[in-house]
């Protein structure tokens, strides 16, 4: 049976931590776990999975929740039974709210953390493998039941067209189904399997492998079954270009692209300088013919260069990158082998292993992990580096009822926990929440970053850290605007509350540090980005040389990162109204500047990190709102509700599909209304006072909210909520969960119990 591990130490001396491995999520799998009804029960939670994959895409982390049985068994609360009424009281509304944090808190962690899937992705996994494959490592990482539970995730995630998306919901694509065919192969399906064979009958109908996206033919061109002279260059070269900015070509340095865009193109810059390719095998020779409807010998290879399915293409590429790397193309045959080429790998290797040193090997994401820790074994295949890197492996999988995936972080613990710390204290019911509040504050603390990366920060191209808080966990490290801003507010909500109850408050200079960080993330335009500033322009986009996502080259300013620094600093300027007054003044008044003049002339925002317009109206209008403004007394807010409550359903809830994202435009779920759509546009109404004009809208919202809580006090795992780059979506578990909670919490106190905002008491 499998058995989710909190905080685990599994790694040996190998695995370094700052914290005790607080936020660590891992799977291992005992067989001789669970008693034999748990076992049958995983098991039927899988059948049930797999005989309705096509109508629920999405797994509902059942496995996590069996491990929690006994403690769901034992809560206090649950909801009411019976039917929720049309007009429900306050009284009602609490009983359900009660349900709803007893729970959740069944699921949160001694360390204090709230774990949960965040898969979606579908390219990510294969990526693994074939790195563990070539680096001689696969079946020491993959045991028989991991080998078992991703094939299971491959089964029950095949489209009914024999091909696999981009991620769990998206239609079948190149990059998708070319990998996910190499990664069946490679953990024992055999080419007959009728997996296999309808993969590949998709692929040979489409022109073959040779359509895939390019970082599909980097992954290919590794494990030896496409050439590297069918891709277009990944020049290691460019690592050696000056950074400064007066040299005017210090603009294009990868030092000034977005952190994830260049952390991922570091390495893969050094395997292609390297050729870095997996020992050929009897396996990857039969793969190798099977990829394509031609023989592999009489591919043209610089004609596959530029080709990419249809379904696949996102962004085109622009006439003007054709030329460059049609420069570049030539130009290899001269740096290849080069002083120059050595030069430049030894600079990417310098860069590779600073990134996995100050992340404990971690690394920014599921992408840039693997391809480090395949260049570290390029460089020494034995080395202490390779070997730090292979405990690290499983903070990245998750198993649910429907397999074994690879996530898109090593998690999204601390920005989960923030956010769950803010819904359970704001609904106001203390006696329920306090011991839950009180653990999560253990966790909150425990991740703050508290000192920088090594320095010299400018070196290697990292913003200032120190009193930030990241997104996972403290031994990731990396932190982010509204990851700190969001850490900030759950600091400061729990500072409000008794320290007997939830413990000592983090003290003021820590969070001093992270206005610091806060305020040094506003860009020219007033808004704020992810990680670090925009270091470069915008039009570099015509560089993007991934045909899947967009928006990739640098950081950009975001309505959602935005907002999250304005409630932050207006949050912290409440109760510290003298720290660095006048700066804080004059980042606001920029900031909400930017928010107003991105918003759409229909009222909303685009979302770039959820689904969409719904999302990007909570935050834009509770940026808003945290500064005083009111439906009453801003056109822009007016504008902003009238546009959710056109969107609002039959059923009384909000339901929006990702299509959203990719397409710009509001799009309809289809079927019932998403709990999570309804939490945000209810949250969003109530922030700008929407219920003192008209509260029947936010009536019908938490009607809706409570007749979908199940039983348990649980919600149900809808349609995916999350999305990055405008066009690959992610899970969040967790928000079906907080979400609720949190509309239902301020729908009590403001709507049923008319306060006049949500203040923080016992």
């Amino acid at each position: 049976m499998w058995k989710f591990i909190s905080a685990g130490t599994t790694g040996g001396p190998l695995l370094r931590s700052l914290n005790g491995n607080k936020g660590r999520q891992t799977w291992e799998y005992d067989p001789a776990a669970g008693t034999p009804e748990q076992r049958a029960e995983a098991e039927r939670l899988r059948e049930e999975f797999t005989a309705n994959k096509d109508k629920h895409h999405h797994s509902g982390d059942e496995l996590l929740r069996l491990q929690s049985a006994e403690r769901i068994r034992a809560k206090k609360h649950s909801p009411p039974s019976g039917p929720v009424p049309d007009a429900p009281d306050a009284e009602r509304v609490e009983e359900h709210l009660k349900g709803g944090i007893s729970f959740y808190e069944c699921l949160q962690q001694e360390d204090g953390h709230f774990p949960g899937d965040y898969g979606g992705p579908m390219f990510l996994l294969p990526g693994l493998v074939i790195a563990l494959y070539t680096c001689g490592v696969l079946d020491q990482i993959f045991s028989p039941a991991h080998k078992r539970e991703a094939l299971r995730y491959l089964a029950n995630h095949q489209n009914g067209d024999g091909g696999f998306g981009l991620h769990i919901e998206g239609g079948s694509t190149m990059f998708g189904t070319g990998l996910n065919y190499v990664m069946a192969r490679l953990l024992g399906l055999g080419p007959e399997e009728e997996l296999c064979v309808r993969a590949r009958e998709w692929m040979h109908a489409r022109g073959g492998a040779t359509y895939i996206t390019s970082w599909g033919k980097f992954w290919l061109a590794v494990l030896g079954v496409y050439s590297w002279d069918g891709m277009n260059p990944l020049t290691p070269e460019m690592w050696l270009l000056p950074h400064s900015k007066w040299t005017g070509i210090g603009m294009l340095h990868p030092g000034r692209f977005w952190c994830h865009c260049r952390m991922v193109y570091l390495p893969m810059s050094y395997v292609y300088g390297k050729r870095g390719t997996c020992q050929e095998t009897p396996l990857t020779a039969a793969i190798r013919q099977e990829l394509y409807p031609m023989p592999y010998g009489k591919i043209d290879w610089n004609a596959a260069r530029n080709q990419c399915a249809k379904e696949d293409l996102y962004y085109p590429h622009p006439l003007v990158q054709d030329v460059l790397w049609w420069a570049l193309y030539k130009a290899e045959n001269v740096l290849q082998g080069s002083w120059l080429r050595r030069l430049a790998l030894a600079e990417c290797m310098k860069h590779i292993h600073y990134e996995d040193e100050n992340t404990r090997y971690v690394d920014i994401g599921p992408v840039n992990k693997v391809i480090n820790m395949l260049a570290c074994w390029l460089e020494e295949p034995g080395g202490k580096a390779f070997q730090k890197h292979l405990p690290r492996v499983h903070d990245y999988l998750w198993v649910a009822e429907d397999g074994l995936k690879m996530q898109g972080y090593n998690g999204s613990q601390l920005w989960d926990t923030s956010f769950a710390v803010q819904a359970i204290a704001e609904a106001g019911l203390l006696p329920v929440s306090a011991r839950c509040l009180r653990k999560a504050h253990e966790y909150v603390e425990q991740s703050q970053v508290v000192e920088e990366a090594a320095a010299p920060l400018s070196a290697y191209y990292r913003h200032i850290s120190k009193g930030a808080w990241p997104f996972s966990s403290r031994d990731h490290g990396w932190p982010i605007s509204d990851c700190s801003s969001e850490g900030l507010k759950a600091a400061l909500t729990l500072a409000l509350l008794p320290e007997e109850l939830v413990g000592p408050a983090i003290s003021p200079e820590r969070l001093q540090d992270c206005v610091n960080v806060i305020l040094s993330y506003q860009n020219a335009d007033g808004g704020m980005a992810t990680y670090e500033n925009t270091r470069s322009f915008h039009w570099l986009e015509i560089l993007n040389p991934a045909e899947t996502f967009g928006d990739i080259i640098v950081d950009y300013s975001y309505v959602e990162c935005t907002s999250a620094c304005i409630t932050a600093l207006c949050s912290f300027r409440r109760q510290h109204p003298e720290h660095r007054r006048a700066e804080i003044a004059a980042s606001l008044r920029r900031a909400e500047a930017f928010i107003r003049s991105i918003q759409r002339k229909d009222g909303s925002w685009y979302g770039s990190w959820g689904v969409c317009f719904t999302y990007a109206c909570w935050f834009g209008a509770t940026g808003l709102a945290a500064l005083g403004h009111t439906y009453a007394n801003d056109e822009a807010l007016r504008r902003c509700c009238s546009f959710l409550v056109d969107k609002q359903r039959a059923d009384g809830g909000w339901g929006e599909s990702y299509l959203s994202c990719q397409e710009k435009v509001y799009s309809q779920l289809e079927g019932e209304s998403h709990v999570v759509n309804t939490a945000w546009a209810m949250l969003a109404l109530m922030a700008v006072g929407y219920h003192k004009v008209d509260p029947e809208p936010l009536r019908r919202g938490a009607v809706f909210l409570m007749r979908m809580q199940r039983p348990s006090g649980d919600w149900p795992q809808q349609h995916i909520s999350g999305v990055f780059n405008r066009n690959c979506m992610i899970t969040y578990a967790n928000y079906r969960n907080i979400f609720p909670i949190w509309a239902l919490g301020h729908f009590r106190r403001l709507v049923l119990l008319g306060e006049e905002e949500i203040s923080i008491h016992s």
